[in-house]
């Protein structure tokens, strides 16, 4: 007995499925946002946290070592104190105390730390809306595909590319390899950089056909003559006489 084919999705079925489909992305993006504050708060929680020694049977334990071990060193260090005649009141002892928090205790240090959280959050955040962006968007299409009825539709949809093939996989060689300008110094270097290099090239290029006419032009044109010199200026009259007293030759 063959199986009976499954009814297809109607028009109705596929406006509410769609409309519900944008309803739930609406709704996990917010509780993204939620999730962001609630996991700041839980850090600032953990960085605010104040521990005491008798809060752990184990701490508690290694307290009542440690105090009883300062004890007997302070009474090695009262009567050799006493032997060198220092004063008690002037005399040195050891002394201990409990650390509630590590570096957290310190305000710089939370100040970085809450930065470093507050960035993370970020980068989760950003993280869950694009998952959530694009199981919505990939719902949507299984949604329409299931309501179109050509060969020729469902080809189309199929052959459109995917995020892998208009971003391929990029290697150290296209990086690092020849280029002009290399592609690191393309992506890293400011455009006025490339514009300077790009007119150097395009003014050795004018260089270089400007060289090549002027070699065409001596090679098939007759030398120039030479250009006729100016006669040279009398010497200076050494009696300096007016030229209207001079005779007429």
């Amino acid at each position: 007995m063959t199986q009976s084919a499954q009814p297809s999705i109607s028009k109705s079925e596929r406006e509410d499925l769609q409309r519900l489909i944008r309803q739930r992305e609406k709704v996990l993006k917010s509780a993204a946002r939620q999730r962001s504050a609630e996991l700041l708060a839980d850090f600032e929680n953990q960085i605010g946290s104040q521990y005491h020694f008798d809060d752990d049977a184990v701490w508690a334990e290694a307290h009542q070592i440690a105090e009883r071990t300062l004890e007997k060193c302070n009474a090695q260090i009262t009567a050799q104190c006493a032997k060198l005649g220092i004063p008690p009141r002037f005399a040195p002892h050891l002394d201990s105390c409990w650390a509630d928090r590590g570096e957290n205790a310190v305000k710089k240090r939370r100040d970085e730390f809450r930065r470093m959280a507050e960035t993370r959050i970020e980068a989760i955040e950003a993280k869950a809306i694009t998952e959530i962006e694009t199981w919505c968007f990939e719902a949507q299409v299984q949604i329409a595909i299931a309501g179109l009825t050509s060969d020729a539709a469902r080809q189309f949809v199929e052959k459109l590319p995917s995020l892998e093939t208009l971003m391929p996989r990029l290697s150290f060689a296209e990086v690092a390899g020849e280029a002009a300008p290399p592609v690191a110094e393309q992506l890293v270097s400011p455009n006025a950089l490339r514009q300077r290099r790009w007119r150097e090239r395009q003014a050795a290029l004018r260089d270089g056909h400007q060289a090549l006419r002027d070699a065409s032009r001596n090679d098939s044109d007759p030398p120039a003559p030479k250009a006729a010199q100016p006669d040279p200026a009398p010497p200076p009259d050494p009696l300096d006489i007016p030229d209207y007293l001079r005779r007429v030759r």
